[in-house]
Protein backbone atom coordinates (compact mmCIF):
# COMPACT_ATOMS: atom_id res chain seq x y z
CA UNK A 1 0.00 0.00 0.00
CA UNK A 2 1.37 3.50 -0.92
CA UNK A 3 2.02 6.28 1.38
CA UNK A 4 0.33 9.18 2.30
CA UNK A 5 2.22 12.31 0.27
CA UNK A 6 1.83 16.26 1.41
CA UNK A 7 0.63 18.70 -1.50
CA UNK A 8 0.40 21.52 0.14
CA UNK A 9 -1.71 23.63 2.79
CA UNK A 10 -5.20 23.56 2.04
CA UNK A 11 -5.27 27.06 2.01
CA UNK A 12 -2.15 27.31 -0.48
CA UNK A 13 -4.92 26.11 -3.19
CA UNK A 14 -6.79 28.74 -5.74
CA UNK A 15 -10.00 27.42 -7.36
CA UNK A 16 -8.78 26.85 -11.63
CA UNK A 17 -5.32 26.52 -10.43
CA UNK A 18 -3.51 22.87 -9.78
CA UNK A 19 -0.95 21.99 -7.44
CA UNK A 20 1.14 18.95 -8.92
CA UNK A 21 3.23 16.56 -7.01
CA UNK A 22 5.02 13.02 -8.06
CA UNK A 23 4.16 9.99 -5.93
CA UNK A 24 5.36 6.76 -6.55
CA UNK A 25 7.18 7.96 -9.89
CA UNK A 26 3.75 9.40 -11.62
CA UNK A 27 2.45 13.17 -11.51
CA UNK A 28 -0.76 13.70 -10.01
CA UNK A 29 -2.65 17.18 -10.52
CA UNK A 30 -4.39 18.23 -6.99
CA UNK A 31 -7.71 20.90 -7.91
CA UNK A 32 -9.63 22.16 -4.96
CA UNK A 33 -13.43 22.35 -6.37
CA UNK A 34 -16.36 24.12 -4.47
CA UNK A 35 -17.09 20.53 -2.65
CA UNK A 36 -13.42 19.29 -1.81
CA UNK A 37 -10.16 18.45 -3.02
CA UNK A 38 -9.94 16.05 -6.03
CA UNK A 39 -6.63 14.60 -7.86
CA UNK A 40 -6.14 12.98 -11.39
CA UNK A 41 -2.70 11.99 -13.33
CA UNK A 42 -1.22 14.74 -14.95
CA UNK A 43 -1.83 13.15 -18.21
CA UNK A 44 -3.45 13.25 -21.31
CA UNK A 45 -4.69 9.87 -22.30
CA UNK A 46 -4.38 11.41 -25.90
CA UNK A 47 -1.16 12.39 -26.38
CA UNK A 48 1.09 11.57 -23.01
CA UNK A 49 1.37 15.61 -22.28
CA UNK A 50 0.76 17.35 -19.05
CA UNK A 51 -3.03 18.31 -18.13
CA UNK A 52 -1.75 21.21 -15.70
CA UNK A 53 -1.40 24.34 -17.36
CA UNK A 54 -4.84 23.98 -19.33
CA UNK A 55 -7.88 25.91 -17.95
CA UNK A 56 -10.28 24.50 -15.49
CA UNK A 57 -14.40 24.95 -16.48
CA UNK A 58 -16.71 23.61 -13.85
CA UNK A 59 -15.37 20.52 -12.89
CA UNK A 60 -13.34 19.85 -16.02
CA UNK A 61 -9.49 20.73 -17.20
CA UNK A 62 -9.01 21.38 -21.08
CA UNK A 63 -5.89 19.99 -22.05
CA UNK A 64 -3.58 23.12 -22.77
CA UNK A 65 -2.14 21.23 -26.15
CA UNK A 66 -5.68 19.69 -28.33
CA UNK A 67 -8.63 21.02 -26.09
CA UNK A 68 -9.26 17.14 -24.79
CA UNK A 69 -11.38 17.57 -21.78
CA UNK A 70 -11.34 15.60 -18.15
CA UNK A 71 -13.21 15.29 -15.51
CA UNK A 72 -11.68 16.07 -12.48
CA UNK A 73 -13.65 14.08 -10.32
CA UNK A 74 -13.86 10.82 -12.35
CA UNK A 75 -11.22 11.45 -14.37
CA UNK A 76 -13.41 10.54 -17.38
CA UNK A 77 -12.75 11.67 -20.79
CA UNK A 78 -15.23 14.09 -22.39
CA UNK A 79 -14.25 14.97 -25.58
CA UNK A 80 -11.91 14.63 -28.89
CA UNK A 81 -9.55 13.70 -29.06
CA UNK A 82 -8.85 12.02 -25.59
CA UNK A 83 -10.93 8.84 -25.50
CA UNK A 84 -9.61 7.60 -22.69
CA UNK A 85 -10.17 8.22 -18.92
CA UNK A 86 -6.96 9.52 -16.93
CA UNK A 87 -6.42 7.97 -13.52
CA UNK A 88 -7.83 9.21 -10.27
CA UNK A 89 -6.49 8.90 -6.99
CA UNK A 90 -7.74 9.30 -3.23
CA UNK A 91 -7.12 12.80 -1.57
CA UNK A 92 -7.67 13.64 1.93
CA UNK A 93 -7.00 16.53 4.28
CA UNK A 94 -5.53 15.84 7.47
CA UNK A 95 -4.44 18.95 10.07
CA UNK A 96 -4.84 21.39 7.22
CA UNK A 97 -2.13 19.72 4.62
CA UNK A 98 -3.91 18.21 1.70
CA UNK A 99 -2.74 14.70 0.55
CA UNK A 100 -3.21 12.47 -1.77
CA UNK A 101 -1.46 8.82 -2.59
CA UNK A 102 -1.35 6.45 -5.69
CA UNK A 103 -3.69 3.40 -4.56
CA UNK A 104 -3.46 1.60 -8.48
CA UNK A 105 -0.90 -1.11 -7.03
CA UNK A 106 -2.59 -1.78 -3.45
Amino acid sequence: MSNWVDVAAADDFVAGQAISVEVDGALIAVFRLDDGFFAIEDLCTHDGGRLTGGTVQADEIVCPRHGARFCLRTGAAKSAPAYEPTATFPVRVSAGIVQVRDNRWD
